[in-house]
């Protein structure tokens, strides 16, 4: 199985800038599908942004032209560099893989929150 970390949460005002990474450990595969996902206090968890190994991203509308998602395969860890950062972006931040076999979202990192304040 393969085991996710997520890290770089924190409390920053409106208009900063962070920076989350997903490490990941154990059977891990040359060719991924990362997804970033986030969910804030009684709202339904949203997706946010993928990336796969060659580099190709997807984003959510709500973080398009802010958000931007990058890889290094060497370091078998993900980031998501997160810009103009607005009070609806808290909430806690989750890293995903799919399961090669059923292509679903199947390991998931313990998420990192992420606290904007205005």
């Amino acid at each position: 199985q393969v085991q996710l970390v997520e890290s770089g949460g924190g409390l920053v005002q409106a208009g900063d800038s962070l920076r989350l990474s997903c490490a990941a450990s154990g059977r891990t595969f040359s060719t991924y599908t990362m997804g970033w996902f986030r969910q804030a206090p009684g709202k339904e968890r949203e997706f946010v942004a993928t990336i796969n190994w060659i580099g190709s991203t997807n984003y959510a509308d709500s973080v398009k032209g802010r958000f931007t998602s990058s890889g290094d395969n060497v370091k078998k860890t993900v980031y998501l560099q997160m810009k103009s950062l607005k009070p609806e972006d808290t909430a806690v931040y989750y890293c995903a893989t799919k399961d090669s076999a059923s292509h679903l979202y199947a390991y998931w990192g313990q998420g990192t929150q992420v606290t904007i304040s205005a």
